[in-house]
């Protein structure tokens, strides 16, 4: 989930490790075809999902196999948080001045990027005026960049790899407000696969990382989230709901 350019060779070396931990797997990760899809497959070995997806869909379909630990500021070991972004040069510092406001967000099935913020706006009676769905945090990143939105909510890990890229910008944006940190992306199986198995490839995996490519992925370690703790994280209303409510 993860997965950018500039980390490609680190993604591929993490992914060689589990293998060579767990003794069978493919050569290469699978970069192409629908996530949804490869999520469902029968043949699912190992991928990475987020959290909304996995409650609404995918909780009696997949195992869980753990979280990664990204040691996000201010977040517990493999949980993670939302961050409100603006332009640099936009008047309107805090987030209770987007009341109204142009919101960016990736898709309505994304924890960070839908879920958490919708549920902290509407904590502090904040609503959108419009909404623009971009498919991508990183072009959420953009549309706010650009003036195409004026705010925006990345999760925390994305934001800060994005700072660490060469994208164009990154500079003109900065962070306002955050959101209470909520699970973390989990790793998942299919139903038939032993998850302790690919847990524990997994832990050993990221122990045998090189120092410099355990520090671009943020990695620190997997950790056991229970299934209820995933289930139990607040869902919110819809991109229509939310712009129709009273």
């Amino acid at each position: 989930m993860y997965d950018m350019a500039h980390l490609r060779e680190a993604t591929d070396a993490f992914w060689h490790l589990i293998r060579r931990e767990l003794g069978f797997g493919p050569a290469e990760l699978t970069r192409e075809g629908d996530f949804w899809d490869i999520w469902q497959s029968p043949d699912l070995l190992l991928s990475q999902t987020c959290g909304y997806p996995y409650r609404a869909v995918l909780h009696d379909k997949v195992q869980l196999v753990g979280t990664p630990d990204y040691g996000l500021p201010g977040c517990p070991p493999g949980y993670y948080n939302s961050i409100f972004i603006r332009r640099r040069d936009d008047t309107r510092a805090a987030l209770g001045d987007f009341d109204g406001a142009r919101f960016a967000y990736n898709e309505a099935l994304s924890q960070s990027g839908w879920a958490a913020p919708v549920h902290h706006m509407i904590g502090t009676g904040i609503r959108p005026g419009t909404l623009l769905e971009t498919g991508g945090h990183a072009a959420s990143f953009a549309a706010v960049r650009d003036g195409r939105a004026d705010f925006a909510a990345l999760d925390a890990l994305t934001l800060q790899l994005l700072q660490s890229s060469d994208l164009d910008g990154t500079g003109d944006v900065v962070a306002m407000a955050a959101t209470q940190p909520t699970p973390a992306l989990p790793y998942i199986t299919g139903t038939a696969r032993d998850a302790e198995q690919l847990r524990s490839a997994i832990s050993r995996a990221i122990a045998a990382l090189p120092p410099q490519m355990a520090q671009q992925l943020c990695l620190r370690s997997v950790v056991t989230i229970p299934a209820q703790t995933y289930l139990d994280v607040p869902t919110p209303p819809g991109p229509d709901a939310l712009l129709h409510a009273g």
